[in-house]
């Protein structure tokens, strides 16, 4: 009887024991889905991801820290997509695909990753130099901008001073900045050809290759 009793309060210690893990587990859990949906918030997604985990590294079945790190991971990936880092983007998708293999959202960006992988492969096989020609571009567009804000500032005086100078210099900085419309329209057009068709061949008076050759237009 004694050993009996012994072996039955050995056991109501093992089993409490194993219920004070379990609860301690399911603080961390809860925890750390608390920290991952306040970085989620924030839209600090990394921080998100990285709470989330952890919590799926005590409780693998939370449904909430799961749904919590498919989230995260699908913005992350998505920052990634738009920024040309198909490879990463694609890493971060089957890292969370194991945790919502029917995610909606995965599956969207996976197929919209696929895609632009293969256009930017036609892409770079009629005009290898394209990058080159778009960075020409940004920076031409980013001088509109500028020359929008001096005839803004033009106008924005005029307010002021009621002086009709100040509108003839606002119809001079727009006349301009219609120019440089036109002309920067006019290097789209080209731009679009070359990623599309690959350079013209020289029989048709066209532009030889290469982003220098064919930017800044006249």
């Amino acid at each position: 009887m004694r050993t009996f009793g012994r072996f039955a309060l050995l056991l109501a210690g093992l089993l409490a024991l194993s219920a004070c893990a379990g609860s301690v587990e399911h603080w961390i859990a809860q925890t750390r889905v608390h920290q991952g949906n306040a970085e989620l918030a924030r839209h600090n997604y990394h921080d998100a991801a990285l709470a989330y985990l952890l919590a799926l590294r005590v409780a693998p079945h939370d449904m909430r820290a799961r749904r919590g790190y498919v989230a995260a991971s699908a913005a992350i990936a998505h920052i990634d997509y738009t920024q040309g880092n198909f490879e990463d983007a694609l890493a971060t998708i089957n890292a969370a695909g194991k945790f919502d293999p029917r995610s909606v959202r995965l599956q969207a960006l996976r197929t919209a990753i696929t895609q632009a992988q293969l256009k930017r492969e036609i892409v770079i096989s009629n005009y290898p130099t394209y990058r080159a020609a778009a960075k020409e571009l940004f920076s031409a567009y980013l001088q509109l901008d500028t020359l929008t804000k001096v005839v803004r500032k033009s106008l924005t005086r005029f307010s002021y001073t009621y002086d009709t100078q100040d509108l003839t210099n606002a119809i001079k900085q727009s006349y301009e900045l219609q120019l440089d419309v036109t002309k920067d329209t006019n290097r789209l057009i080209l731009y679009r050809q070359l990623v599309e068709s690959g350079v013209p061949s020289s029989s048709h008076g066209a532009v030889s290759a290469g982003a220098g050759s064919i930017l800044p237009l006249p």
